[in-house]
């Protein structure tokens, strides 16, 4: 089965990243994480599948603290996902207000 790279976007918010970012990191599909500030690049963080929550836990708390202290932030999650059929997707039922792009 073929496999596509996904970027899916959010506006920081600071009470709640980290608990979304969990969430997204349980699905293990994701890649990579990126914050953008003012829609340039600030941090990025490789994640490879299987990550054990040790080695994420340093990830999150790091990004916490950017989206603390930058306030306006953007983060980008980079994912791995299955080909599906075109009309699969949006089966799926809502999601939060992301941007996606495949």
């Amino acid at each position: 089965m073929d496999k596509k790279i996904c970027w899916e976007s959010f506006k920081a918010e600071a009470n709640t990243v980290v608990e979304r970012l969990k969430a997204l990191i349980r699905e293990g599909n994701v890649r990579r994480i990126v914050v953008e500030h003012d829609g340039k690049t600030v941090a990025e963080f490789p994640l490879t599948a299987g990550v054990l929550g040790v080695v994420v836990a340093p990830v999150l708390a790091a990004v916490g603290a950017l989206v603390a202290l930058l306030k306006d932030c953007t983060i980008q999650v980079e994912r791995t996902e299955a080909a599906t059929p075109a009309g699969a997707a949006a089966a799926a039922g809502p999601r939060e207000a992301v941007d996606r792009e495949c």
